[in-house]
C-alpha cells in the first residue's frame, strides 16, 4: 500500500527536542532538503504500490537514505548519530536507533527500477534551481564510457571450479538433495595446491589439480541430474546453476568467444581499456555524459547508464544522446567524444566531434574539443568518492541502479559544495561590517 504523505506537524514534544530547534538551519544538507521536490518524487513512485496491504515506509525516508548512501559512506551508522542526516530524511525529532531494517533499502531500490532515472533528473533540477547549473550548459556535452568493476575475485580456473562445486553443494542442501559425495574438502585442497603450483611455475602439477577439480565437478553435475530426474520443481531450480557449472567445467583458459567469469555473477565481462596497471578488468561497461563547459557549480553528470554485453561505443551514442535530451528537456547542439566512437550512428553526425578530428574544427569548437578530457576526472571522482569503483549490487538491474545512483550522488556533492561556497561568500561579504569597530556617540 502507498505510504502516507510526509507532513511536518510543527508540534512540540515534552520529552524530545525538535530537530529544527537544535541544528543549524543554514547547514548544506538542510538547504538541499529544502530544494528537493519531495512531493514530485512521491507522485512518481506512487504507481509502484498496490491498493491493499499495510502502508509502506515513508517515501522521503527511503529516498533520502538512497541519496545519502551515494553522497557519504556508512549511511546507516551515521544516520543514528547525525541529526542532519535525520533532518534530510524527514524526521522531526532526534531518533536514537535506526527505525527500519537495512534490507528495506535493497527492497526499495529494486522496487524503483527504471524510476531511479527520475532521481537523476531531480538532482539536475536542484542544481539548476540553486544556480550551480545553467540552461546553456546542457547544450554542449561530453560523452565517454568507463568500466564498473564487479565485486568478484580474479577469475582463475581453479577458483571458478571450486566456486561451482561449493555453489552446487549449497543448492543441494537447500533443496534436500542428498549427494553421493560432496567433494568440498577435496576441492578446497586442490584449488589451494593449484594456486601454489602456478605461483611456483610447476605447470604440470598445476594442470593435474585442475583435472581433479574438473572431474569432481562433473561427478556432482551427473549426480544431481540423476537425483532430480523426473521432478519438475527440482529440475527447474537446478537448471540455471547446472548450466553455469557445465560451462565452467568445459571452458579453457585461452578459448575464444563467450566465457563465464563468475558463478554467482554471470553478467561479468572481461574488458581491456589499455591501462598499464589493469590490462583486463572484470566489469560491466557504463556510459557517462557531462556538460562540456564548466558550469558555476562544476561539471555535472547529465546522463548515466550501464551497457551490458560490452557493445561498441559508436553503436551506443545515438541512444545515449536521445535519452540525455529526454532527461534534461534540452536539445544537444554538439557532443564531444573520443576515438572509440568512430563510426557512430547518430541522426546528425555533424554535431558529433571526435578527438583528433581536423575537418570542421576551428574557433569555439576547437576549444571545446580540447575540454573533452575533462570528463576523465569526473569518472575518477565517481569511482573514488562514489560507488562506481566497485559494484556490490546483484544482476544487471543492480549494475544499472549503481551507475545511476553514483551519478546522482556526484551531482548532489557538487550542489553541496556550491551551497558551501555561497555561504562562505555571504560571510566574507559581511566580514567588513562585523569587523568595523563601533564609534561612540559624541552626544553622550
Amino acid at each position: 500500500m502507498r505510504p502516507k504523505k510526509h507532513r511536518t506537524t510543527g508540534s512540540n514534544d515534552l520529552f524530545r527536542s525538535r530537530l529544527d530547534q537544535i541544528i543549524n538551519m543554514r547547514h548544506e544538507l538542510v538547504l538541499l532538503a529544502g530544494r528537493v521536490d519531495w512531493d514530485w518524487i512521491d507522485g512518481e513512485i506512487a504507481p509502484l504500490y498496490s491498493d491493499n496491504g499495510r502502508p509502506g515506509i515513508a517515501t522521503r525516508f527511503m529516498i533520502g537514505l538512497l541519496l545519502l548512501k551515494h553522497i557519504y559512506e556508512g549511511v546507516c551508522e551515521r544516520w543514528v548519530h547525525d541529526p542532519y542526516f535525520q533532518f534530510f530524511t524527514g524526521e522531526e525529532f532526534f531518533q536514537h536507533v535506526f527505525p527500519h531494517e537495512r534490507s528495506d533499502l535493497s527492497h526499495w531500490r529494486k522496487r524503483l527500477g527504471d524510476k531511479l532515472e527520475r532521481l537523476l533528473a531531480e538532482s539536475l533540477r536542484v542544481a539548476h534551481a540553486s544556480g550551480a547549473l545553467r540552461s546553456q550548459d546542457l547544450k554542449r556535452v561530453t560523452v565517454d564510457t568507463t568500466v564498473q568493476p564487479k565485486a568478484i575475485s580474479f577469475p582463475t580456473d581453479a577458483k571458478l571450479l571450486h566456486a561451482a562445486i561449493r555453489g552446487l553443494n549449497r543448492l543441494a542442501r537447500k533443496h534436500g538433495v542428498r549427494l553421493r559425495q560432496s567433494y568440498v574438502r577435496v576441492a578446497k585442497s586442490a584449488a589451494m595446491m593449484a594456486g601454489r603450483y602456478a605461483h611456483a611455475k610447476q605447470f604440470n602439477r598445476h594442470q593435474r589439480q585442475l583435472r581433479i577439480l574438473r572431474s569432481r565437478l562433473g561427478r556432482i553435475i551427473r549426480d544431481i541430474r540423476r537425483k532430480t530426474e523426473g521432478q519438475a520443481a527440482l529440475e527447474g531450480a537446478f537448471a540455471l546453476p547446472l548450466s553455469r557449472a557445465t560451462q565452467i567445467g568445459s571452458q579453457q583458459q585461452r578459448q575464444r568467444g563467450w566465457k563465464l567469469y563468475s558463478f554467482h555473477a554471470p553478467e561479468v565481462e572481461c574488458i581491456g581499456k589499455g591501462k598499464a596497471a589493469a590490462p583486463y578488468e572484470f566489469c560491466v561497461k557504463a556510459s557517462i555524459v557531462t556538460n562540456n563547459q564548466r558550469a558555476p557549480g562544476g561539471l555535472f553528470v547529465l546522463h548515466a547508464c550501464s551497457l551490458p554485453d560490452n557493445p561498441y561505443d559508436g553503436h551506443t551514442l545515438r541512444n545515449v544522446i536521445e535519452r540525455t535530451e529526454s532527461l534534461t528537456g534540452c536539445p544537444i547542439e554538439r557532443a564531444y567524444v573520443d576515438k572509440g566512437y568512430r563510426g557512430h550512428d547518430t541522426q546528425n553526425p555533424r554535431r558529433v566531434f571526435i578527438s583528433g578530428q581536423k575537418r570542421g574544427v576551428f574557433g569555439v569548437i576547437k576549444r571545446e574539443l580540447r575540454r573533452r578530457s575533462a570528463i576523465e576526472p569526473i569518472i575518477g571522482h565517481m569511482k573514488n568518492e562514489g560507488h562506481l569503483g566497485r559494484c556490490y549490487l546483484k544482476g544487471r538491474a543492480g549494475d544499472a541502479a549503481n551507475v545511476l545512483l553514483s551519478a546522482v550522488g556526484h551531482n548532489l556533492r557538487r550542489v553541496l559544495a556550491w551551497l558551501r561556497d555561497l555561504l562562505s561568500l555571504f560571510l566574507l561579504s559581511l566580514w567588513p561590517t562585523l569587523n568595523c569597530p563601533v564609534q561612540p556617540n559624541s552626544a553622550y
